[in-house]
């Protein structure tokens, strides 16, 4: 199947081949005709496999016809974190060049007053935080009745954020007669209710398992220890085949401390976490893309959803504390049917939290012995150093720092048995620097 054969407008035909791509993917080619055909519809889809574009693209056709005006948005996406609605701009950017629509952002960390300029002069397509959208709303500097095409994405991270509330609100805003398309990666019962209650008649598209993995990311677990976590990652960076990498931490301490870190041992690191504004993030990430750094170093939050291409390795540095989050880091590499490798260095202390990877993606992943133990120093020295400078000193943060997201996150869901419970085995070659452990 091409795009051709999906009923898209010739302009945008032409703007898809720019962007290089021929074939659309399995969620692209089930949602695209329901959209385009006005049905109201629910997708269930990982991130990584291309359904920004599964709305963005017939929303452009759709958008063709119609005129904007002052204040009232011909259309509305929610999306949960300023880095998804900035990435679902640029989408409509690519895809509609040949096509006269106007857009407006809506997030926070940028001027106000640039976002009511633009709502002033009317907009095709609105893609917004739900917290701005709201703010603006009571402030009366937007209308909603004017709305006909309403997206939900990332549906379940709304939930997992506290948006829920905020979302229904903003539903008995718009027209009761209008096209509502939701997409999320599961379909926890808030959400099924949430459909039930807004969305008529739906075709519902699903496109892989929930808590499944992508079959071409190389996924590898390498024991370490506390104090020898960076020495561990320096040591995998090094590899001749790490182009560029994406390093996950669960604390925002975390991510300075390690970028820093990197950067006094040569490597060419940025950062991005939840305490950087707007502008400062999208800088770091231009700088990822062109190739100033080739490693970036994040948290959860900030990186949920970035579709950068090319990414050859994900190192998570410390083992997500739920299981849908590693999932998503190690989906940042893999992407649009190339391969890639995901390394996670782990700790006794991760055993529970693996367990329930594991239990999740329903799969063994392969482990890698890195540092035997710790590199033996007298234990009075250490005690005697700075907390914020002692081995494993993250962990000794303020509990503050202990979540770098909204709101606390709902239990992983339960899955299959797995099939096979014995040891698996890492199927690629073993970091000539792990070698040297090893035989040491």
């Amino acid at each position: 199947m091409s795009f051709a054969d999906l009923g898209l407008s010739d302009e945008l035909l032409r703007a898809i081949a720019d962007a290089g791509y021929t074939e659309p993917t399995p969620v692209q080619a089930a949602a695209i005709t329901p959209v385009l055909m006005n049905r109201d519809l629910i997708a269930i889809a990982q991130t990584g496999t291309g359904k920004t574009a599964s709305f963005v693209l017939p929303m452009i056709d759709i958008l063709a016809h119609g005129r904007s005006r002052a204040r009232m948005p011909r259309s509305l996406i929610l999306e949960p974190t300023r880095e998804l609605a900035a990435q679902v701009a640029e989408n409509f950017e690519k895809y509609g060049k040949y096509h006269k629509l106007s857009m407006a952002l809506l997030i926070g960390g940028v001027n106000m007053g640039d976002q009511v300029a633009a709502l002033e002069k009317g907009v095709d397509v609105l893609i917004a935080t739900p917290g701005r959208l709201m703010d603006l709303f009571q402030r009366g500097k937007i209308l909603l009745t004017g709305c006909s095409l309403l997206v939900i994405d990332e549906a379940d991270r709304m939930l997992d954020m506290g948006f829920i509330p905020d979302i229904e609100e903003i539903c008995t805003k718009l027209p009761a007669a209008r096209q509502t398309l939701l997409f999320s990666a599961t379909m926890p019962p808030p959400i099924k209710k949430l459909a039930d209650k807004f969305l008529s008649n739906p075709k519902q598209i699903e496109v892989a398992r929930t808590g499944s993995t992508n079959a071409s990311i190389e996924q590898a677990l390498v024991t370490t220890t506390s104090r020898g976590k960076r020495e561990t990652l320096r040591g995998l960076l090094g590899a001749d085949d790490v182009n560029t990498a994406i390093i996950f931490a669960n604390r925002k301490t975390t991510v300075r401390d390690l970028n820093q870190s990197l950067q006094r041992h040569g490597f060419k690191s940025g950062e991005i976490h939840g305490d950087m504004d707007q502008s400062s993030r999208l800088k770091e990430l231009d700088r990822f893309k062109a190739g100033d750094i080739n490693i970036l170093v994040a948290s959860d939050v900030a990186a949920r959803g970035l579709d950068i291409k090319g990414v050859s390795h994900v190192f998570n540095f410390d083992a997500p504390w739920h299981p849908d989050d590693y999932v998503h880091r190690i989906g940042r590499t893999g992407r649009a049917g190339a391969t890639g490798k995901a390394f996670t260095l782990i700790t006794d202390e991760d055993a529970e939290n693996i367990a329930n990877i594991e239990k999740l993606t329903g799969q063994k992943i392969p482990r890698i012995e890195g540092l035997k133990a710790e590199r033996e120093a007298p234990a009075a020295a250490e005690e005697r150093r700075p907390a914020s400078r002692r081995g494993g000193g993250e962990r000794s943060r303020p509990e503050r720092d202990r979540r770098d997201s909204v709101a606390q996150r709902a239990p992983a869901p339960a899955a299959e048995p797995i099939a096979n419970d014995a040891d698996a085995a890492w199927n690629g070659p073993v970091p000539a620097f792990l070698n040297q452990r090893i035989a040491d």
